[in-house]
């Protein structure tokens, strides 16, 4: 599996093929990130095929539906468990993203694990997400955009000198304004 642009968020819905015996077998859903839908589908026949005796051949898929982020306009941290596949064996992990979309932060966990541990990702496994309120950060650098954050304006003309012509003697000067703050 390729990782191109962001990824998406797919729920796919499959079950096995109904036989004589079992004409309405049990629906598996599962929850998926990739970057297609195709890809989305081969994952859930990677993981049926882990967790149940399922596979491509012996099932069907129902339904595969794009996840779209309710409110993406706020910036929300979110907290992802997964288990990745290194040189030296398995191993699982937390990390925490802050993007508008759990999609976008995802994506960046692609990326960071490919930069950081050189992981492909094939050997991601993303088992939780979930969206983290400020006061229950664990890392760092999430942590320090939990309290107020402050940008100093400092580059500044005073706000009553502009475009008042009873305050400076002529509307056009050759004089700049002083934008510092003294």
């Amino acid at each position: 599996m390729t990782v191109a642009g962001i990824m998406n968020q797919f729920q796919v819905v499959g079950r096995k093929a109904a036989t004589e015996e079992n004409p309405n077998p049990e629906a598996y859903r599962m929850i998926i990130f990739a970057p297609n839908a195709v890809i989305a589908k081969s994952k859930f026949w990677y993981f049926m095929h882990q967790f149940r005796k399922m596979k491509k051949t012996t099932g069907e898929i129902l339904d595969v539906v794009k996840i779209q982020e309710k409110n993406a306009r706020i910036v929300k941290n979110y907290g992802i468990w997964l288990r990745y596949q290194s040189r030296s064996g398995t191993h699982n992990m937390y990390r925490e993203f802050r993007d508008l979309k759990l999609t976008g932060a995802v994506s960046q966990l692609y990326d960071e694990m490919a930069g950081r541990h050189r992981t492909r990702p094939r050997g991601i496994q993303i088992i939780r997400t979930a969206v983290v309120p400020p006061g229950d950060l664990k890392r760092a650098n999430g942590m320090q955009f939990a309290k107020k954050v402050k940008f100093p304006l400092v580059h500044r003309v005073d706000q009553a000198k502009r475009g008042q012509k009873a305050l400076s003697d002529s509307t056009f000067t050759t004089v700049r304004p002083t934008p510092f703050f003294k």
